[in-house]
C-alpha cells in the first residue's frame, strides 16, 4: 500500500481526469462555492480533500474552510460509528474498514469521516486505509470519480471488497475448529476459538451500521446522486447485508461449538467420577471382609490352616470379578 501523505487534495473535473492541488489552492477555493454544481456535478467537477486528523494543517483548513461547526466537530471526533447524518445540502457520512495495516488486528476497524456536498468532499482520517489508497491509485490511472457520489459509491464498494477476505477467513477458521473438535486426536486450542468469536462480534458490530448509513445514503433525494452511484451504494449494501448474515452464522456456530466443548469436558468428567465409583464399590466389601479378618480376636478362621490366605485371595478375586461382570452387565462399566 502507498503511503498517503497527512494533506492531499485532488480537483476532479468529472471526466474521471484529476488533478493535484496545493495546499493553499485547496485552502482558497474552499470557500468557493458555484452554483450551478447543484445541479450538475458530473459537468463543474468537485474537490476531494484528505485530512490527515493529527496534522496541524487539518485545523488550518477546517479553519479557513468555514464549514458549519457541526459538520466541523463531526470530522473531529474523537470516536466515531458508522453513520449518515444530512445537514443542508450536504450528509455526514462516516464508514469503517477493516484494519489492514501491519501487525494490527483486522477487526479493530478503522474509521473515515465525510462531509459532502455537490462541489467538495472533506474527508479526515485517523489511520490509514487500503480502501482509500486504492482510490487514489484509480486516481493516479486517471480513473478518477467523476462526482462525490460516484466516490461515495466506489469507496464503499472498495471498503467492502477489503472486508471480504477477512469474513472469509474468520470461516475458514471456525472450520478448521470445528474439524479439530470432531476429530478426538487433533489438537483444540480455546484461545484461537476466543479470538475468531471476538473478531466476528467486533466486526458484526460495525457492519450493521454502516449497512443502515449506506442505505440511507442511497434512498436520500440529493442531487448530487446518480442512479449508477445508488446502484453501486445498494451493491455495497447487499455485500454489507450478507457480511452481517455470514458474521451472525459465525457467531452463532462459535456459540455451538463452545456448548460442544462444555458437553464433552462435562460428559469426560462424569465418566471419570463414573469410574471412579466403580472403583470404590469394589473395593469397598473386599475392605470390609479383610478388615474383619485383620482384627486381633480370637476365632478368626483359618488362622491355624497354612493355605488359608490363598483361599481367601481366591474368594476375593472372584468376588471383583462379580462385581466387574455385574457392572458391565448393568452398563456402569464398559
Amino acid at each position: 500500500m502507498q503511503e498517503i501523505p497527512p494533506f492531499i487534495a485532488y480537483r476532479m473535473d468529472g471526466t474521471s481526469q484529476a488533478s493535484s492541488l496545493a495546499f493553499e489552492d485547496s485552502v482558497a477555493g474552499a470557500g468557493d462555492k458555484r452554483p450551478e454544481a447543484a445541479t450538475d456535478p458530473s459537468a463543474t467537477g468537485f474537490t476531494w480533500v484528505h485530512l490527515q486528523r493529527d496534522d496541524p494543517r487539518t485545523l488550518q483548513w477546517l479553519a479557513a474552510s468555514g464549514l458549519d461547526p457541526f459538520v466541523h466537530d463531526a470530522l473531529m471526533a474523537d470516536e466515531t460509528r458508522p453513520r449518515c447524518t444530512f445537514h443542508g445540502d450536504g450528509a455526514i457520512v462516516n464508514l469503517r474498514g477493516v484494519n489492514l495495516n501491519p501487525g494490527a488486528r483486522p477487526d479493530d476497524m478503522v474509521s473515515i469521516r465525510f462531509w459532502v456536498e455537490a462541489d467538495q468532499v472533506v474527508s479526515v482520517w485517523i489511520r490509514p486505509l487500503r480502501a482509500v489508497a486504492d482510490q487514489f491509485e484509480a486516481i493516479a490511472r486517471q480513473h478518477a470519480p467523476i462526482s462525490p457520489g460516484d466516490l461515495l459509491a466506489k469507496l464503499a464498494i472498495r471498503l467492502a471488497d477489503r472486508a471480504e477476505p477477512t469474513v472469509g477467513d474468520l470461516a475458514d477458521r471456525i472450520d478448521a475448529l470445528e474439524d479439530a473438535i470432531l476429530d478426538q486426536g487433533a489438537d483444540f486450542s480455546r484461545g484461537e476459538h476466543a479470538a475468531v468469536r471476538r473478531s466476528a462480534i467486533t466486526l458484526r458490530r460495525f457492519m450493521g451500521p454502516q449497512r443502515d448509513a449506506l442505505r440511507a445514503l442511497e434512498f436520500e433525494e440529493l442531487d448530487w446522486m446518480r442512479d449508477k452511484d445508488r446502484s453501486r451504494l445498494r451493491e455495497a449494501t447487499e455485500r454489507l447485508t450478507r457480511f452481517g448474515e455470514e458474521l451472525d452464522a459465525l457467531r452463532d456456530r462459535s456459540k455451538v461449538m463452545h456448548d460442544q466443548i462444555a458437553d464433552a469436558r462435562a460428559e469426560l468428567l462424569n465418566r471419570n467420577m463414573m469410574v471412579l465409583s466403580a472403583v470404590t464399590a469394589i473395593f469397598l466389601p473386599l475392605g470390609l471382609i479383610t478388615g474383619l479378618l485383620g482384627i486381633n480376636v480370637g476365632g478368626i478362621p483359618g488362622a491355624n490352616n497354612s493355605a488359608a490366605f490363598l483361599i481367601v485371595s481366591a474368594l476375593l478375586l472372584l468376588l471383583a470379578l462379580g462385581q466387574l461382570v455385574l457392572f458391565r452387565r448393568f452398563g456402569i462399566l464398559r
